[in-house]
């Protein structure tokens, strides 16, 4: 079985051309139909339009039609080929001499047939051309062997030729095939041709295995038995490779399109730092609607490397808007957190105002059941009442669960929520003691790099001058002697940095001993006010006067009493003072219930404990409190 991928319509075409040439490519080429053909060209067993695949040539046991005698219309029957034709039938045409030849083109015929079935056989027959005659081969015989096909192969071997053939006699066989671009003939009987296009060498491979016979002669010279095969040609591979090279090239461009399509866009850019425009960030800083693109800004300006002594004052004034936001924001995340937990807060009440709807629905529904109501229903009654009940039911108890399910959530938050507090507590009051010891091990880390880099220095330069004997020896010497100096004043700054580590360590060693020594007295401070508790309870005597002491002293409760104690514990670990908000901040983590009015109110009432120093000079003038209560115990 052989295989030619060609359109049906274009072997009748090309077969009725070639008629009119006087060379018949294709000859009385049969198609095994498996019965009459009957209805014309329309009802041929093939789709040109939508049949991709390739006919199969090769013997056919059964009737056999002739393609020249298919015409239009249902006397298609007495219209098969006879041993004796009429005087109008003209058998080089292979069809009435009255009648047009037909092509796919013509009216009536553009109903589309269906596809042929793969395994029809199409049998090889006789070709004659005008100098040559070709036989076909064995139908019994296996096809012929082929190689494998090269990519963008456009070139064929033809063997087999006759001795006596010329180039005439091989154009005149293959051009029917398709262009020739050109013909390489050998002296030894065989040729390559190379056609225009790829498919065009498929139908040279059909003529694959035909005996060929020049004229009428019968000697061996002018016979020969043609064998097409694929050819491997440098040009086919070129052009394939460029092909090939060019869709690679789409392929590209395309893929970059759709990458550049779906880039996100590049953010705005930022302009470069002067006066005016660091003016015009100044100005939107302080507006909460440009905030974000003026903070944007700054931040680029400072990573650019923007600062230095002449801009330091605007930039220090304009981190310091960017400062004054965080009250903002943090209100702002106060108020958003308050207005979700109200929307929680309706949410269950809404859901539970439901569930007891619910709730009485489904009583209606069992009161209903009962005996007293439920005979009076009709049977259709009754089964519709218990569906809705179900219904209501099922209903009732996801609502049920999810409500169940928000409280349980609530408990955990609460629970997580506890769990941070007390190790956040923990984290801040050992953070701030161990922050200027590691900030002093850092100092003292790269002043013992920099010092083993002069080492190395001054070892190099050794190292050259010992090498080299020029006349720049005193240059270098001063160079040593001035590395030396460095040197050594570095060794002397380290041994100050390492004794300033030590009286450091000693003093967060004195502070943390101060601050077991304050938590004692806050605990005996809370003993006390215990005992006097009990001891107002138990006389009534003592009574009257101690609440008029409590009246005129600061402090009105135990809560600020609490206050006092954990404000002047805090005031204690800084030593230089802190602002109301650093305090408030601190106290929120403890209870987000303090206000910071309330705080300041109650230091302002016990001058002996806190006092109030102004700090700073200028933009940074800041407000501290510090703890006075050692000086004010003499005082008092």
């Amino acid at each position: 079985m052989f295989q030619l991928p060609m359109d049906p319509h274009t072997l009748v075409s090309l077969h009725l051309s070639q008629k009119r040439k006087g060379c018949n490519l294709f000859p009385k080429m049969s198609l095994y139909l498996g019965g009459r053909l009957e209805g014309g060209l329309n009802q041929l067993p093939f789709d040109p339009a939508n049949n991709n695949e390739p006919l199969q040539f090769g013997s056919a046991s059964g009737p056999l039609v002739t393609e020249g005698l298919i015409e239009n219309g249902g006397e298609s029957s007495k219209k098969r080929k006879r041993t004796n034709a009429p005087s109008d039938f003209d058998p080089a045409l292979g069809m009435m001499t009255g009648i047009p030849p037909i092509t796919p083109m013509m009216p009536g015929l553009g109903i589309v047939p269906p596809p042929i079935p793969p395994d029809m056989p199409v049998v090889k027959e006789i070709i004659h051309c005008k100098s040559c005659t070709l036989f076909p081969p064995n139908p019994n015989l296996p096809p012929p062997a082929t190689r494998e096909r090269p990519p963008g192969c456009k070139t064929v071997f033809v063997g087999g030729l006759p001795e006596n053939g010329t180039e005439q006699i091989i154009v005149e066989v293959f051009e029917q095939c398709g262009e020739i671009i050109a013909i390489r003939k050998s002296k030894k009987n065989f040729c390559h041709i190379r056609f225009a296009e790829e498919y065009m060498v498929d139908k040279a491979l059909y003529l694959s295995g035909y005996r060929i016979r020049l004229g009428s002669s019968t000697d061996k010279k002018d016979t020969g038995r043609l064998h097409v095969d694929f050819a491997q040609a440098r040009d086919d591979l070129y052009e394939w490779e460029c092909k090939q090279r060019m869709l690679a090239r789409e392929e590209r461009h395309r893929r970059r399109m759709e990458e550049e399509r779906l880039r996100p866009p590049s953010p705005p850019p930022v302009v470069h730092y002067s006066d005016h425009e660091c003016s015009i960030v100044a100005e939107k800083l302080k507006d909460d609607s440009k905030f974000s693109e003026a903070v944007q800004t700054l931040l680029t300006w400072i990573e650019r490397g923007e600062v230095n002594r002449r801009s330091a004052n605007n930039f220090y004034s304009m981190i310091q808007s960017a400062n004054s936001h965080v009250r903002r924001l943090v209100n702002e995340k106060a108020t958003h957190e308050k207005d979700m937990e109200e929307a929680k807060e309706k949410f269950k009440q809404a859901l539970s105002g439901i569930l007891i709807q619910f709730e009485q629905i489904v009583a209606v529904y069992h009161s209903a059941s009962k005996q007293k109501a439920w005979d009076h229903f009709t049977k259709a009654q009754r089964k519709n009442i218990s569906v809705w009940c179900k219904q209501a039911e099922e209903i009732r108890n996801i609502h049920n669960d999810e409500l169940m399910g928000i409280r349980r959530e609530e408990e955990m938050e609460m629970s997580d929520d506890e769990i941070e507090e007390t190790t956040e507590t923990k984290e801040t009051e050992e953070s701030g003691l161990v922050s200027q010891a590691e900030a002093l091990k850092e100092e003292n880390d790269s002043l013992r790099w920099q010092l083993d880099a002069y080492r190395n220095e001054v070892e190099l330069l050794k190292q050259e001058q010992g090498k080299a004997h020029r006349e720049d020896d005193p240059n270098k010497e001063q160079q040593v002697k001035l590395l030396q100096q460095a040197l050594q004043g570095m060794q002397q700054h380290l041994l100050k940095v390492q004794e300033e580590y030590k009286r450091k360590e000693a003093e967060l060693e004195k502070l943390k001993d101060d601050k077991l020594q304050v938590e004692k007295m806050l605990e005996n401070l809370k003993e006390k006010e215990s005992c006097a508790s009990r001891l107002c309870a138990s006389s009534q005597e003592s009574d009257y006067p101690l609440e008029k002491t409590m009246n005129s002293s600061p402090i009105k409760s135990e809560r600020e009493a609490l206050l006092v104690g954990i404000i002047s514990t805090f005031l204690h670990v800084h030593p230089f003072g802190a602002s109301i908000e650093y305090i408030c901040s601190y106290l929120h983590r403890l209870d987000n219930k303090i206000c910071t009015s309330d705080v300041e109110c109650l230091m302002s009432r016990l001058q002996h404990t806190f006092k109030q120093e102004m700090t700073g000079v200028g933009a940074s003038l800041e407000k501290r409190w510090k703890f006075c209560g050692f000086e004010g115990l003499k005082l008092t």
